[in-house]
């Protein structure tokens, strides 16, 4: 195993220039990433308004409460089999999630594909921060500000329609990192749609994978890690009466986006539904847990930027972030719940966390 406390001159720059915020981290082939380290934190400094309390989950692996973690900076590359999170770099994409997950584990123990939960908790920091980062949504530029602009990787204009307008990585302004700081998470809003582990529509059934256990569980489709979420919060065995499902308004699975705890209107399997992330209702007489919230996958805000899609039929993954065509359906909160583990195609890329 590749000591990740090497404290060399790179390392040593990066945590001066950034206060120690940043620093860089060895795998176990040697490849250096940059990654933003977050120390832990609790639930009820976060979102007191949840009436939870304790360690948030994002911090508690297999039953172990960690004192910090570390997510990328980056979108991930790739280099010799190995996710890294560096700058200046067009991001990887074209790959699945099965493949993401297995880049984010070859770089050794506590090395992990970011997981829901992480996700979730930058996006409760930017809902307490009253921060929520802008990004690459209009093919290279912001779509609201569009004198932010990055470097397009096919070298196209900014904002022109045509093209693939991924930018490199961590090549637009400071109000494209998760807190407003050259210290900040970058890319996290457009871009690239971002897969996410810890999380799953199986049928319609929301499945998560307990705390941040996804950094060491089996993501199979009949792994025993999967648990469904109750009404009341508790999590159950999948397939258990009355656990909690993305429904929609429409007919065969279409229109908007409802939580319920049946499925009245099923998809079958070519048709989706989709709401702001922040107009997502639960069906009449559904308790929506503190729990769903906590974890982003219902509003907690009105300000929680970005659109939720999901087709509930069929097994399907996470991507988060938005892409760069995406305009006002990109956003922190964005989340899409409507692919299968298996696609891959230029805008869905990745990024490594770490902790251990």
């Amino acid at each position: 195993m590749a000591t990740i406390i090497t404290k060399d001159s790179l390392r040593a720059s990066v945590e001066a220039a950034t206060g120690g915020l940043v620093t860089v981290l060895y795998d176990d082939g040697g490849h250096p990433s940059f990654m933003r380290r977050i120390p832990r934190v609790n639930i009820e400094d976060v979102a007191p308004e949840l009436g939870l309390t304790g360690t948030h989950p994002a911090f508690i692996v297999d039953g172990v409460e960690k004192s910090e973690l570390f997510i990328g900076v980056y979108p991930a590359t790739v280099v010799d089999e190995f996710a890294v999170s560096l700058p200046g770099l067009d991001p990887k994409a074209s790959i699945n999630f099965d493949q993401a997950m297995n880049f984010c584990r070859a770089k050794g123990k506590g090395w992990h594909l970011m997981s829901n939960i992480e996700w979730a908790l930058l996006g409760a920091l930017g809902i307490k921060t009253g921060f929520q980062p802008n990004g690459n949504t209009q093919y290279g530029r912001h779509h609201v500000a569009i004198h932010e602009t990055a470097t397009r990787a096919d070298n196209l204009a900014p904002g022109k329609a045509e093209g693939v307008a991924r930018t490199l990585t961590g090549s637009g302004p400071m109000s494209w990192r998760h807190d407003n700081t050259l210290a900040g998470i970058t890319d996290l809003v457009g871009n690239v749609w971002e897969w996410a582990s810890g999380l799953r529509l199986n049928e319609g059934e929301i499945q998560i994978i307990a705390d941040n256990n996804a950094v060491t569980a089996d993501h199979g489709v009949s792994s025993a890690a999967w648990r469904g979420i109750l009404s009341n919060g508790t999590l159950a065995a999948p397939g258990t009466e009355n656990t909690l499902k993305c429904d929609a308004a429409g007919a065969e699975g279409t229109g908007a986006v409802k939580i319920n705890t049946v499925i009245a209107n099923k998809s079958d399997g070519s048709k989706s539904s989709s709401s702001a992330f922040s107009a997502v209702t639960a069906a009449s007489g559904v308790t929506i847990p503190a729990l769903l919230k906590l974890l982003g996958l219902f509003p907690n805000s009105a300000e929680s930027l970005g659109t939720m899609y999901h087709i509930n039929a069929g097994e399907r993954f996470p991507l988060r972030g938005g892409v760069y065509n995406n305009g006002a359906l990109a956003g922190l909160f964005a989340l899409a719940l409507n692919n299968a583990r298996t696609i891959a195609n230029g805008v869905i890329g990745f990024r490594p966390a770490f902790i251990l």
